[in-house]
């Protein structure tokens, strides 16, 4: 059975809680003393009703101002599917987050008001998903019971979003239009909007075709770890642990080791539950080899005519996520790429993006927390690269910041 990542986000107050809330709630993914402990607050806060909401607000915090800040991961299953749902928060504030919660994502759910419309908040989102190369998009336009679930009013925000999705790269882009407080269109289609002739967000979910939009065209395999038993019957054992990161790897390929640029093939793959005849993404396993080639963590086994990039200096796009110190020219940061650590220097800051008016700042000399720019940075070491756009894997990366050990920035190979 497969597994769907998907995050939800849009603007403060859009319901994203509820709307998860209600898809555990009417999947039957909660246990009794949960939704119990859920009806007793809404007793206590005087709600007329269930506030499904409650159960994804894990923060205290969150839960006494009714916001969301953190990522909040949640997980269910339908006889379908599995789903982890990543709930980030709408605060401008919190933009990292929502980059956090985003970057692994198969699909992400955006929010909308139907009384409010799309909002700049919307906008925002709906960029940093494409940025960050979220496949499948749904506009769930939520709050339909309190415009009437008015079919010009979903229309009208749908001709509207369309419009601003143009600029983007937008490849898989789904309306739903929906009430998560009673659940319309949420698990099972509404009898008040008989105009929508679409699926459910659930059936959407459930059946949205993923399995094409991991690259099983490029080999991709970055060492972990080596694995040599120490025990007496396996003592000529040596194999190479990792995840694969793009491609399908058989017994009997050949590959290519780098930085060597040796080549030789694949003698078997192991996991876990013993050997296989495949592997592909995301699956984790451990690759023997014919010959014996000197490896280590952080290289990289891929095919002999179709390699990365072997890059010292990258031009990137970088989130910033720091909030005690800025990204500017000549910082030196750990920057970490796979399964490869090593250390960077900042050459250059090209712009700094608004993200709500996709507008580049050339004069910027500085990014600040949750600011987004292009950047070039210098290498220590060659990184084993490809374009953030064709691997996600190893396109991206984060930055960590040498004294305090902190993750200060995530960025996207161009």
């Amino acid at each position: 059975m497969d597994i769907l990542r998907f995050a939800t986000a849009g603007s403060v107050d859009d319901g994203k809680s509820t709307l998860i809330g209600r898809l555990l709630f009417d999947s039957k993914a909660i246990f009794e003393d949960q939704l119990e402990a859920v009806e007793r607050t809404s007793r206590d806060r005087g709600t007329e009703y269930t506030d499904l909401s409650l159960l994804t607000d894990g923060l205290r915090a969150e839960r006494e101002q009714g916001i969301t800040i953190d990522v909040a991961y949640r997980y269910f299953a339908t006889p379908k599917r599995k789903f982890i749902i990543a709930d980030t928060p709408g605060h401008i504030q919190y933009t990292r987050n929502m980059v956090t919660g985003a970057s692994t994502a198969d699909l992400a759910i955006i929010l909308i008001d139907a009384r409010k419309g799309v909002l700049e908040q919307s906008r925002r989102h709906a960029f940093l998903t494409t940025l960050l190369r979220v496949p499948h998009l749904v506009l769930a336009v939520n709050k339909m019971d309190l415009v009437d679930y008015s079919e010009e009013r979903f229309e009208e925000i749908r001709e509207e979003f369309t419009q601003f999705a143009s600029k983007l790269n937008a490849s898989d882009l789904t309306f739903i239009p929906i009430s998560a407080l009673h659940g319309d269109n949420v698990v099972s289609r509404s009898e008040s909007m008989p105009w929508y002739q679409g699926p459910s967000l659930l059936h959407h979910l459930e059946h949205v075709h993923i399995a094409s939009d991991r690259n099983l065209v490029d080999v991709r395999f970055p060492v972990q770890y080596v694995i040599r038993p120490h025990k007496t019957e396996f003592h000529d054992y040596r194999g190479y642990a990792g995840q694969v990161a793009g491609g399908v790897l058989k017994p009997g390929d050949d590959v290519m080791h780098l930085p060597s640029g040796l080549t030789t093939k694949i003698a078997s793959i192991d996991t876990f539950d013993g050997p296989v005849t495949e592997a592909f993404p995301p699956m984790s396993v451990t690759l023997r080899l014919e010959d014996d080639i000197d490896i280590s963590r952080g290289d990289m086994i891929c095919r002999p005519n179709n390699q990365p990039q072997v890059a010292q200096e990258v031009d990137a796009m970088i989130c910033w996520m720091a909030d005690t110190v800025k990204l500017s020219p000549r910082a030196k940061l750990t920057i970490k790429h796979t399964t490869r650590t090593a250390r960077a220097l900042v050459k250059d800051l090209h712009y700094r993006l608004d993200v709500n008016t996709l507008h580049r700042d050339e004069t910027a000399t500085s990014l600040s927390l949750n600011e987004i720019g292009r950047v070039s940075l210098r290498i220590t070491q060659p990184l084993f690269v490809d374009d953030y756009a064709r691997n996600r894997q190893t396109g991206g990366f984060i930055l960590i910041d040498e004294a305090t050990n902190g993750t200060v920035g995530a960025g996207m190979i161009l």
